[in-house]
């Protein structure tokens, strides 16, 4: 146990917010014990500000009850009261000892303990095993501190026994190491690595929550080859190890693997810490090892990779629980990662597709993406080729024109496809517009109520006229 002097006491307790002081000597008006615990007390350690206040007590969850007006009883079962005080809610949690892991994530058992060091031995890491009293006495029974200055993750007591405890500690000891920039005691790192399979008691969302923060890190490159190297990434994403050691061609200086998280360190320090960019850097080239083809000559080609990758990927993030939100990002972006290409005969008109196709709003993502694809290639000198920056140029002439790329671009809507064609609701109005959008794309200056209007009555014969056809020869 360390108490700080004087000075560190009045660090420390000066970022504690006065609405959690007053509940801990609330706590000790009342004769019992309160301290702020666990990532709070790292996070003051590191000089970080806690986003969330924990304290623990030995009151139990009906004392701590009466004693606060406010209340809400977030986890009873294992001691766990939210007091709101002054507007700010503060978990807190009654010393316990908790006993059988069957499912090995929650204890089978948990019991009230009057011990402070009991409560800390619980524990995941030891710089989560910290607690600071209300007078600013730091207890500090396992080396946090130490392992703290040190920049160690190491498992309080015998890791193994803390692994089969709860098996999302493993993932959680790589996203610290990589979060804090630490790293892992060799004897934890082989706890995790022989325990790696436990993993599979682990729900999807929970493993997607803690791979999520790992790669918001600021360290996500090493976090990916942590989970690699602890075993861990073969029970969540194998799909990934296939591109380990897997040769690419001669535009390319790595190996699939090794291009990917290139490409991932190059979008995380590049680009706005966004998941769907830091997912789709990832991710852009994992269906390259299924795609492999050699020619007579030996070239090695990845035909359609990015569709097959875009379909891989969408398979993995709903295994993990992904939002659909985040699924269509990210598979959007991987199946045109390749689309900003430049080629001499395109003309505006393809240009005007090519807009639609990726989408304005996603035109950005895609440059971001493009560069760390080409940074990571090690083969190619700048973010940006020539021909990409070309393109790009041209794109802002084209967006410059005012042109229209979308329906809602056009000069009618559906409403006056229904009035012009005297057609209810139904496919045929959206095959109209589209029809109107790609001349319009052909012709911007074709978008135009004039234009438009008597071209509606001419496609509506038409239509109705081929789809009239088409039943015909389907009857016969």
């Amino acid at each position: 146990m360390r108490s700080p002097d004087r000075e560190d006491k009045n660090i420390l307790l000066n970022q504690v917010p006065s609405p959690v002081r007053a509940v801990m000597r609330h706590f000790r008006k009342h004769g019992f014990e309160a301290y702020v615990v666990g990532g709070c007390v790292r996070d003051l350690c590191l000089g970080k500000t806690p986003k969330d206040w924990d304290l623990a007590t030995n009151a139990t969850p009906d004392v701590v009850q009466r004693l606060f007006r406010q209340t809400r009883p977030t986890g009873i079962k294992h001691g766990t009261v939210t007091v709101i005080y002054r507007g700010m809610p503060i978990e807190v949690t009654t010393y316990r000892i908790e006993k059988g892991y069957s499912d090995f994530r929650r204890p089978d058992q948990v019991e009230f303990t009057g011990e402070i060091r009991q409560d800390l031995a619980r524990r995941d890491f030891t710089i989560n095993a910290l607690a600071l009293s209300e007078n600013g006495t730091l207890l500090d029974f396992f080396g946090g501190l130490d392992d703290l200055q040190a920049g160690i993750i190491r498992a309080v007591g015998d890791p193994a026994e803390r692994f089969g405890e709860d098996a999302l500690r493993m993932l959680r000891a790589v996203r610290f190491a990589a979060q804090l920039g630490f790293e892992i005691e060799p004897e934890t790192f082989a706890a995790i690595r022989e325990n790696a399979h436990l993993l599979v008691h682990v729900s999807a969302e929970r493993i997607r929550d803690e791979f999520v923060r790992a790669l918001l890190s600021p360290a996500p490159r090493y976090a990916v080859e942590l989970l690699r190297e602890t075993g861990l990434l073969a029970h969540f994403l194998p799909e990934l190890l296939e591109g380990v050691d897997f040769e690419q061609n001669r535009h390319h200086r790595y190996s699939v693997w090794e291009h990917n998280l290139l490409a991932l360190e190059h979008i995380s320090q590049h680009a706005p810490a966004e998941l769907h960019l830091r997912l789709a850097a990832l991710l852009h080239d994992i269906a390259k090892p299924r795609t492999l083809t050699v020619d007579s000559e030996g070239r090695r080609h990845f035909y359609h990779h990015e569709t097959e990758g875009a379909r891989l990927a969408a398979e993995i993030l709903r295994r993990l629980r992904f939002d659909n939100d985040t699924i269509k990002k990210v598979t959007h972006l991987i199946r045109h990662h390749l689309a900003l290409h430049h080629y001499p005969e395109m003309t505006d008109a393809a240009i005007r597709r090519l807009i639609r196709r990726i989408g304005l709003e996603n035109l950005d993502d895609l440059i971001y993406l493009r560069a760390a694809d080409r940074a990571a290639s090690g083969t190619k000198k700048g973010p940006i080729s020539g021909g990409t920056r070309l393109l790009l140029e041209r794109i802002e002439q084209v967006l410059a024109a005012d042109a229209a790329f979308g329906l809602k671009d056009l000069a009618v809507n559906g409403h006056d496809v229904m009035a012009a064609a005297g057609i209810r609701p139904g496919p045929l109005v959206g095959k109209i517009l589209n029809h109107l959008l790609e001349e319009v794309l052909d012709d911007p200056e074709k978008n135009t109520r004039t234009y438009l209007l008597p071209r509606i009555q001419q496609l509506a014969a038409e239509l109705s006229a081929a789809s009239g056809s088409s039943e015909e020869g389907h009857r016969e």
